[in-house]
C-alpha cells in the first residue's frame, strides 16, 4: 500500500533537493524516502540506546570510549 504525504520545504531546502535530484538522477520522492528511512533508523537507535544506558552504566560502561576499548 502506498501513501502520499505533503511536505512543505523552505526555499533553500527545496533548491538543495532539486540540485541533488539533478546530480544523482533520483526523484524527489526517492531522496525524501531515503532521508526519512535514515532519520527513523537514527531515532530508533537513540531510543534503544536510552533504554540500555542504565544497564551499560551498571556494568561500568559510561562513555563510548569504554565500549570501544572493550571491543577493540
Amino acid at each position: 500500500m502506498r501513501t502520499s504525504v505533503t511536505v512543505r520545504l523552505d526555499e533553500r531546502l527545496a533548491r538543495t533537493l532539486a540540485q541533488e535530484c539533478r546530480r544523482s538522477g533520483q526523484s524527489q520522492s526517492e531522496i525524501i524516502r531515503d532521508a526519512l528511512r535514515r532519520q527513523l533508523a537514527v531515532r530508533e537507535f537513540e531510543g534503544l540506546r536510552k533504554k540500555t544506558v542504565p544497564f551499560a552504566e551498571a556494568a561500568g560502561y559510561v562513555t563510548d570510549e569504554d565500549v570501544f576499548r572493550e571491543v577493540s
